[in-house]
């Protein structure tokens, strides 16, 4: 049984079994149910998955930057391809994610869910610190206190100049860069091990939060997932279409017909990465790019431009916040969209790291971590849409940037039938 149907089925079985609770009056304070599944094996449980999500993002985000920006390759020599590429992801994701935050901002998901009395929701923001505070403490005094203490701007922000520090050292720090490439896998291959106890935390979550708030609670999450699908649609079909015809002059229904079986295998995969291959074929022999650009623009996409997993963290931190009944004002929404745009950066393109970068999010802005565990069980198949849109905000990048250097044949691009074996393919284990 596939990961997306096990959470998918502990989704359902957590709904079932919290509606149960609920709808019994099994809650209430001092019963069995309350003292040892709800507030007892249902809560440890949950806990100790949102904790296991905590205990990964310093380590992977600095892992994951350093790497991502010797990824990048020599400073000197990036240029203006590099320069074009990285602006325009840096444009799309702060775009997409300020349009997540306010078109979900404006719905008000979230808003109007009775948390009284319910022990899952109890909390107590804090303060939104003044603007100059947080420009002064995203550079840190001191990198390993900032680490300690989970403050992720100061930790993103010594990881990209320790990763430009490293490309500036050259051949003398490779030793270095392989080292922490290998820690880079490692934590990989810990978001794997903890993601795989997802089904039965989303269970343990899912139970506890609709046995305290019902189907009040159930009415809200399909909110949720409805403006999240909606946001992202409205992210590829008309931000980037809308950005490829007016930078670049192509056709964006020429564009969506050639991209589709693409993004077909990225929906299957959930994986950024995993697509990356896909993806360099379909650009090339079917969009006309040479591959002298795309061979850079498309895994540096991979590696930096997650536009969908910035607007599940827009749209994810105002459906949690409104049902927490946390102001975050304009000042916290600005770290929201600042935080997602570097996190970002290091975002590797694997299922489930972006629940860990939204934990980032919440804990900078001050919204309880727990709140990850309402979105979790529908997130697996909403991540599936986000990497559709990943890879395809990264082919339009790789199409603008080809066509202004003159590395974008048009012919190939406007020929209905160019590359059209690629689709033939896409079940090929070897592509």
């Amino acid at each position: 049984m596939s990961t997306t149907v096990k959470v998918l089925l502990g989704m359902a079985l957590g709904i079932v079994v919290g509606l149960i609770i609920n709808l019994t009056g099994s809650n209430a304070s001092g019963t069995w149910v309350n003292s040892y599944l709800t507030n007892g094996l249902f809560h440890i449980v949950g806990s100790m998955f949102i904790n296991a999500l905590k205990m990964l993002v310093v380590p992977l985000v600095f892992f994951s930057l350093v790497c991502g920006v010797c990824g990048i390759g020599d400073v000197k020599l990036l240029g203006r391809i590099g320069s074009k590429s990285f602006i325009l992801y840096i444009i799309t994701t702060a775009i997409a994610i300020a349009s997540a935050i306010f078109i979900a901002a404006g719905l008000g998901i979230g808003k109007g869910l009775d948390t009284t009395g319910a022990a899952a929701v109890s909390f107590t923001e804090k303060a939104a610190p003044p603007l100059s505070s947080v420009l002064i403490n995203i550079v840190p005094s001191n990198p390993i206190s900032a680490m300690a203490k989970g403050e992720m701007l100061p930790v993103i922000f010594f990881s990209i100049v320790f990763g430009i520090s490293l490309l500036m050292v050259g051949k003398k720090a490779e030793s270095v860069s392989n080292f922490i490439e290998a820690l880079n896998e490692i934590m990989m291959k810990m978001v794997n091990v903890v993601m795989a106890i997802a089904p039965y935390a989303v269970f343990c979550l899912i139970a506890k939060a609709i046995g305290n708030l019902g189907l009040d609670l159930l009415g809200q999450l399909f909110g949720y997932v409805l403006v999240l699908i909606g946001v992202l649609l409205f992210h590829l079909f008309v931000t980037l279409q809308v950005m490829l015809k007016v930078l670049s002059g192509l056709n964006p229904l020429i564009f969506i017909k050639k991209m589709r079986s693409t993004q077909i295998f990225a929906f299957s995969t959930s994986s950024s990465n995993a697509t990356i291959p896909v993806t360099l074929r379909a650009v090339t022999e079917r969009l006309g790019v040479n591959n002298s650009v795309a061979s850079f623009t498309v895994p540096f996409g991979a590696t930096i431009n997650m536009d969908g997993t910035a607007i599940m963290q827009g749209v994810a931190t105002v459906f949690i916040a409104n049902i927490y009944n946390v102001d975050l004002g304009m000042m916290g929404y600005l770290t929201v969209i600042l935080m997602s745009v570097l996190a970002s950066i290091g975002t590797a393109g694997v299922p489930g790291v972006g629940l860990i970068m939204l934990s980032m999010v919440f804990a900078q802005v001050g919204l309880p971590i727990e709140g990850i565990g309402l979105v979790l069980g529908v997130d697996r198949l909403l991540d599936m849409i986000r990497t559709a849109v990943n890879i395809s905000g990264d082919a339009v990048v790789t199409a603008i940037v080809a066509k202004s250097e003159g590395k974008l044949n048009e012919s190939i691009y406007n020929d209905p039938d160019a590359g059209n074996m690629i689709d033939e393919h896409l079940g090929d284990p070897h592509v």
